[in-house]
Formats: structure tokens, C-alpha cells, sequence
């Protein structure tokens, strides 16, 4: 099945984001209206310290809470290295720069409505030189728990975050392969 662009117009506009509305025609001659979200690439990033993992604390204006989540963001800039925007976004939110990042795959945060993509990296070998944080970050908090408390946080509903969800979801996979591949 394939979807024909026939018009796109631009509907909103901000520094982080644009709205585009798509009148589209489906292969079966239906035609209709897209809504899509463009939004520059981003970095989720999963510091993990012997048996503890770092995340963050914010607030989320759309959902109106405070929520835990691993490192991620963006910096509203087109074609940048993925791993420089990883470890500035890991050194921005937490202080922390990591000896060794390993790139563990990409996701899409909302491909039916979005098209970011979002790089997920291992951060280890950690080292505190400070944080960096953007204006709209003063209020971001940084905790660390052990990996068997983080898991239990998601399987209690604390984190709800679908980012963070998927990349813990690719680590582990990762994990796995290796653990095999090493004879374990």
C-alpha cells in the first residue's frame, strides 16, 4: 500500500517543531488529510555505572507531571553527528561524559504522526565534570537506582516514558546477543 502526497502546506511553526498538513491519496483512490510532525533527529542515552543506571527527573508540560526517563533530547539541528549529540545531551543533563558509547540501534518516536528519529546509545565509563543544562531544564533533577529497582519502576508504571521503555528494550537485546555470542 502506498499513500500519494498531493499538496503539503505548513500549518504551525516553532523553534523545536513544524506541523505540516498533507492532502494525501491513497492507492485505492481515497483521498484525505495527513497531519506530520517534522522534528530534527535526537539522542536517548542509557549511563549505566556497574550495576546502577542514571536518569532524569523533569517536569512534562503536556502530561502535567514530574517523570523519570533516561538522558535524551535534541539539539534542533539537522544533519549532526548522532554520537556528538548523544554524548553533549548526556553531558548537558547529567555531567557525566562516558568513555565508551556504544550506538545500540534507532527508533522512531511516533512514526504515525511524527517523523524523528531518535539514536539510542550505552554510555559507560562514566565521568562527572558538571552539568550543562538548557533554560528549559533548570528544573531537571539527576537520581541514580540500581538496574533491578529501574526494571521494577517500569513494571510498577513509575516509568512510562515509551523512549526510555524501547531503549532499555534494545540494551537488553544487545546484552543478550553479546552474553551468547561470548559463549555465556
Amino acid at each position: 500500500m502506498s499513500i500519494k502526497t498531493l499538496s503539503s502546506r505548513e500549518v504551525y511553526r516553532n523553534p523545536w517543531l513544524r506541523v505540516r498538513e498533507d492532502a494525501i491519496e491513497r492507492d485505492n483512490g481515497a483521498q484525505g488529510l495527513y497531519g506530520v510532525v517534522d522534528k530534527d533527529d535526537c539522542a536517548i542515552i542509557i549511563p549505566i555505572d556497574g550495576d546502577r543506571i542514571y536518569l532524569v527527573e523533569q517536569f512534562r508540560y503536556p502530561i502535567q507531571q514530574r517523570c523519570l526517563e533516561l538522558p535524551q533530547g535534541g539539539w534542533e539541528t539537522a544533519d549532526i553527528d548522532p554520537e556528538t549529540l548523544a554524548r553533549g545531551e548526556l553531558r548537558e543533563e547529567t555531567g557525566f561524559d562516558a568513555a565508551s558509547m556504544i550506538h545500540l540501534g534507532m527508533i522512531y518516536i511516533a512514526y504515525g504522526f511524527a517523523n524523528q528519529k531518535q539514536y539510542v546509545y550505552l554510555a559507560t565509563g562514566l565521568t562527572h565534570v558538571g552539568t550543562d543544562f538548557d533554560a528549559e531544564e533548570h528544573d531537571l533533577t539527576l537520581h541514580s537506582f540500581s538496574i533491578e529497582e529501574f526494571e521494577q519502576m517500569m513494571l510498577d508504571g513509575v516509568i512510562r516514558d515509551s523512549c526510555t521503555l524501547a531503549a532499555w528494550g534494545l540494551y537488553l537485546l544487545w546484552k543478550n546477543k553479546k552474553n551468547v555470542e561470548a559463549g555465556g
